[in-house]
């Protein structure tokens, strides 16, 4: 699994960093930022995040 990110999409909502902490955070304008890549213990919780992504900023790749 690989995530990408398309700051210029992001809104800030934050719905990433408080679904998966570990693995997203916001910069100081509320932008995400990728901590870490998911292990394989944190595989649902990226999908969930990247799913709840209101802009579409997060895409999850599979495989």
């Amino acid at each position: 699994m690989r995530i990408t990110i398309d700051v210029e999409r992001c809104v800030g909502a934050g719905q990433c960093a408080l679904t998966a902490p570990r693995l997203f955070d916001q910069d100081d304008d509320g932008i995400v930022t990728q901590l870490a890549e998911p292990g394989a213990d944190e595989e649902a919780t990226a999908r969930i995040a990247g799913a709840l992504c209101p802009s579409g900023a997060i895409t999850v790749h599979e495989g």
